[in-house]
């Protein structure tokens, strides 16, 4: 199959294009200056003046999605020892967490002196949704150039009850861990629209509705009451698009922290069981691999080497990991 010269996007990827060197459209409409040294500490410097307005004098500063992957992990320890913020990390157990990182997050969260809060649905629930998702296709196609339909469902009830728990305490930030390939520079300090946020939450919440009842979900999601008050919407920030992304450098500084690498998990997920079946399902219904479009963005930036970024998708999931989800769902 033939892959872009300068990133690894494949020839199946929607909309691509190549030059007459190989060279895809979306590398080719890149600006690296937009995400430049001057750019990243733009908003570095933006995120710096907005904790110093916003710093909590009792209750917490910062509401970080933690996973208990390597990016949630530093990013987490960012927040409490480069910023100096008062957080509590929140974890969604979506019943397929490695045991490992539950270790790891006990590890880290002890290390750093951060209060944890665990949310775990109903399994029942959850496994309703990831079934339903493995075998339809509940989202746009646009979407599904990002991410895989079973990720989407958890990643989107991840957001809407870390938003949901920010609103309720009063938080003024949530942090993520966004990879620099998973979201822009340009979204890494942002105020959270709460008209796009009824948005996006109507395009999740409807197939999960339609696949559980709508009472099985709407207590994840922001209620009416809460979008009446847009003032108290908190920031988003995601500190690894604006500070330099070293793998190898965060696991290193994650070990410093009790953290070990999970040996159960995929190549692309240091967290999760479920995430091989999910891209073992992306790439049989679409093609291409569901990590493809972060993989590139990471290597067009040079947050990744091409050859790294090709062993991550260009292998074959590992089958006990894919039958291991599998039966879980649709025999178990």
């Amino acid at each position: 199959m033939k892959l872009c010269s300068r990133c690894i996007l494949p020839e199946n990827f929607p909309g691509i294009s190549f030059d007459e060197q190989g060279v895809c459209n979306y590398c080719r409409a890149y600006k690296a200056d937009a995400a430049g040294p001057a750019a990243r500490k733009h908003y570095e410097d933006k995120f710096l003046a907005l904790a110093d307005e916003h710093r909590s004098t009792q209750g917490y500063d910062v509401l970080m999605a933690y996973s208990g992957g390597k990016d949630s992990t530093y990013t987490l320890d960012l927040f409490v020892n480069r910023y100096g913020l008062r957080v509590l990390a929140l974890t969604f157990d979506n019943t397929f967490i490695s045991a490992r990182s539950f270790v790891n997050m006990n590890c880290v969260t002890k290390a750093l002196g951060v209060d944890h809060l665990i949310i775990r649905p109903n399994p029942a629930t959850l496994e309703k949704i990831f079934r339903a998702a493995s075998v339809k296709k509940l989202y746009s196609s646009k979407a599904m150039e990002r991410a895989s339909t079973i990720c989407t469902s958890c990643i989107g009830l991840v957001k809407a009850v870390t938003l949901r728990t920010a609103l309720e305490k009063g938080i003024p930030f949530v942090g993520f861990g966004w990879s620099p390939g998973q979201a822009p520079l340009q979204a890494s300090v942002m105020r959270t629209n709460p008209g796009m946020v009824r948005m996006t939450q109507k395009a999740i919440s409807g197939p999960l509705s339609s696949i559980t009842g709508d009472a099985a979900v709407a207590r994840y999601f922001v209620t009416e009451e809460q979008f009446s008050h847009p003032d108290r919407f908190p920031w988003n920030i995601h500190p690894l698009a604006f500070l330099e992304y070293d793998e190898d450098r965060i696991i290193a500084r994650n070990r410093v922290l009790g953290w070990e690498k999970p040996q159960d998990t995929d190549a692309n997920s240091t967290n999760c069981l479920l995430n091989a079946y999910a891209n073992d399902v992306h790439v049989r219904q679409y093609g291409f691999h569901p990590y493809v479009w972060e993989i590139a963005n990471m290597v067009r930036s040079g947050a990744m080497t091409r050859e790294k970024g090709s062993e991550k998708f260009e292998q074959a999931e590992n089958p006990e990991l894919v039958a291991y989800a599998r039966n879980r769902l649709l025999e178990g």
